[in-house]
């Protein structure tokens, strides 16, 4: 079991009151993140569908008097054969898959490997919870998070809103709260003009989508890209397998970079989020 408290304050919220349009579809982007985040740790596959979840009920309570916040509490089933951990907690789980998604969409990178990697390194029951699959769910609910803050950006009968998590005893933060500026971060996007060529190794890549993560050398970090529509060749396609291959053995050595001719999309306060990648070549 799993609680998670969606906090409004500031505004009209502070005396309880809240714009209903706006909070009703903040809430379904809640239920949404929430449902896909669960689903995926439980059952190991990304949905589209919120309906579609399984092996989890989510329950509300009523909204708190003197505040608006409103509980999501996660109640687990009978775990899918071979896909949850038995010996970590499922809650703590979930907590760490959602957080780590709220924190890349408002703009704050998390190290995979040094949150989620070590949670679930050696657990071969875990081997769903890879950081591809955590891109992917990021694209799933990016719209669900922007959704979150309607009460914010639209009405304006609230100020901004924390995600408060409590396991057992402990509380702990989701995200680093949602305000005007994680809004700009996750609903803007704008392409520079000129295109530039960055170096590094492709850390995942969905072969689905087209999307994936380079770690680029001169950023010390990776960065979401997107192949262009003209850059999806067979002989691109084989040069980021293979450097992803390369890096999954040695991990950001020199050996299978790649060189990427790109354009730059940025927040609204020049921030980078993704690359959109027009040619690949060795490095």
């Amino acid at each position: 079991m799993l609680d998670i408290t969606l906090i409004y304050k500031g505004g009209l919220s502070d005396n309880s009151e809240i714009d209903l349009y706006d909070v009703s579809r903040a809430l379904l982007g809640f239920q949404r993140s929430l449902a896909l985040s669960a689903h995926l740790v439980l059952n190991g596959e990304i949905i589209t569908q919120a309906p579609s979840l399984k092996g989890v009920q989510i329950l509300s309570t009523t909204p708190v008097k003197g505040s608006w916040e409103i509980t999501a509490t996660v109640i687990a089933g009978i775990f899918a054969a071979g896909t949850a951990p038995k010996d970590t907690p499922f809650g703590h789980l979930i907590y760490s898959v959602y957080d780590y998604i709220v924190h890349e969409i408002t703009g704050h990178h998390v190290d995979f490997n040094k949150s989620i990697g070590q949670l679930v390194k050696g657990r071969q029951e875990a081997s769903a919870l890879t950081e591809a699959k955590l891109d992917s769910l990021i694209e799933k609910t990016e719209n669900a998070v922007i959704d979150m803050h309607r009460p914010i950006i639209g009405s304006k009968t609230a100020k901004e809103a924390n995600l408060v998590a409590r396991l057992g005893r402990k509380s702990l933060s989701v995200g680093r709260g949602l305000d005007a500026l994680t809004y700009q971060y996750a609903a803007y996007t704008r392409e520079t003009e000129g295109a530039i060529v960055i170096r590094g190794m492709i850390s995942s890549y969905n072969t689905n989508t087209f999307k994936g993560r380079i770690f680029v050398f001169d950023e010390g970090r990776p960065i979401s890209f997107e192949l262009d529509e003209n850059a999806r060749s067979s002989t691109i396609l084989a040069l980021i397998t293979d450097s992803l291959r390369m890096s999954a053995l040695q991990r950001f050595l020199s050996s299978g970079s790649v060189e990427l001719l790109v354009k730059r999309h940025e927040s609204s306060t020049g921030r980078l989020k993704y690359l959109k990648v027009y040619d690949v070549r060795a490095g």
